[in-house]
């Protein structure tokens, strides 16, 4: 069972007991992250993610380590489009050693010049590593591209030069802007007692302010755009994506189950066609990048530079038999069995339990139980894969990059 409880405070806690682990997993879910940032400051939301493991005025950054390692803890953070997130792994009788340290970090970070200069270089090398792989580049360029003139088409990572504008106060000031009580979630998976849990964080994190104000974007309207990136590599990385449905759509579902069937799978379309057919890929598959307010569907092709061509053509193959044939009975039937496991078997991970209901009550309000989802997927009908068709079968709508070792037209490519 699946609880949510809001301290005094204002923060809520998300609890799922599972009482034969002898685990726990606590996450604490920030609501703000590259949607939330300034041009000049892009960027500042995963910079200052790094900044709250490099001390405290109780803590240096190797004793953060230390003290979750000496309890074999495992602790960690990631930022995101719309959140971010510290969490923690950890046995049961330790959780409050380890939940001290998160909660250190998050109200006493001293963002020193010294450590932000040095931490500075490091989010540059991991830019370079971005840079440098060149199917990460492909996927976070495209990213960029659908979601141009919104705030979800704001990088992640930010540039070296934006990295240079963000200093102590600026750091501080972001902070104490977004980092407010009613903008996190605690989210807790595995076994504990919820009055000790609940008792130990009903006086935590109320340093940070109450509230934040509700932000207001001007957004330009979806136009496919083009982009070919050289480098000296030795395979192409096509990625095409259109507009789709958010994390939070009543046709979420059956958009999950289409994009499946289309290359989700080793039996999936492109799979089938692009690799086991036609030999001309190692890696194709299709994806459904979803969030909040919006969503898109990418198809990705790692290919040699001389079948560039040979590829886009038997992905838009694959585009213009959906368009015109749909998809069968038994292709929606195998398809939602695929979600359906996937989904259980990664119940099965207390981690995985904690970022699943951290994440919705962030960014939906509400935890949704398993009976809900797998009668979401059950539910979904051919009708509804018929109308989901028509989402991502005009190939006019069609965003596209390509990383490649010679520059070519991949516009030409994909609209001839």
């Amino acid at each position: 069972m699946i609880k949510t409880v809001k301290l005094d405070s204002g923060i809520r806690v998300v609890l799922e007991e599972i009482p034969y682990v002898q685990s726990v997993a606590i996450g604490v879910w920030v609501k703000a992250g590259a949607v939330d940032e300034e041009p000049a400051h892009a960027g500042i939301s995963h910079f200052i993610e790094h900044m709250m493991f490099k001390g405290t005025g109780t803590r240096t950054a190797r004793q953060i380590a230390e003290e979750v390692d000496n309890i074999g803890g495992q602790i960690n953070a990631f930022t995101g489009k719309e959140a971010t997130c510290y969490y923690v792994k950890t046995l049961s009788t330790s959780y409050r050693k380890a939940a001290d340290v998160i909660v250190d970090m998050l109200t006493d970070s001293l963002l020193t010049k010294e450590d932000l200069d040095k931490e500075r270089q490091v989010v540059c090398e991991e830019i370079k590593m971005t840079m440098d792989t060149p199917d990460d580049l492909a996927h976070d360029t495209i990213t960029s591209m659908v979601f141009k003139g919104k705030p979800l088409g704001n990088s992640i990572l930010g540039t070296p030069s934006t990295l240079n504008k963000i200093t102590h106060n600026v750091m501080a000031d972001h902070i104490s802007r977004e980092y407010t009580r009613d903008s996190i979630v605690i989210s807790i998976a595995g076994n504990f007692d919820e009055d000790d849990i609940l008792g130990y964080f009903d006086d935590k994190l109320t340093s940070l302010t109450p509230s934040k104000e509700t932000k207001k974007h001007e957004e330009t309207a979806y136009e496919p755009s083009f982009k070919s990136i050289t480098r000296k590599i030795e395979q192409a990385h096509i990625c095409m994506a259109v507009r789709a449905v958010d994390l939070y759509d009543e046709d979420y579902y059956a958009f999950s189950t289409l994009c499946n069937i289309m290359g989700g799978s080793m039996s999936s379309r492109l799979f089938q066609n692009i690799r086991e057919e036609k030999g001309l890929a190692y890696s194709v598959y299709s994806s459904h990048g979803a969030f909040s307010s919006d969503g898109y569907f990418n198809i990705y092709a790692g290919v040699s530079h001389d079948k560039i061509k040979a590829a886009a053509e038997g992905i838009k193959e694959e585009i213009r038999l959906l368009a015109d044939a749909g998809v069968t009975a038994d292709e929606l039937e195998s398809s939602r069995e695929q979600l359906k496991s996937n989904y259980i078997f990664n119940q099965e991970n207390i981690a995985t339990r904690m970022f699943k209901n951290g994440k919705n009550v962030t960014l939906a309000g509400r935890t949704f139980t398993q009976e809900e989802i797998i009668s979401g997927y059950d539910g979904v009908t051919m009708d509804d894969i018929s109308r989901m068709i028509g989402l991502i079968t005009d190939i006019n709508q069609y965003s596209a990059v390509i990383v490649t070792r010679d520059r070519v037209d991949i516009k030409k490519i994909v609209r001839d």
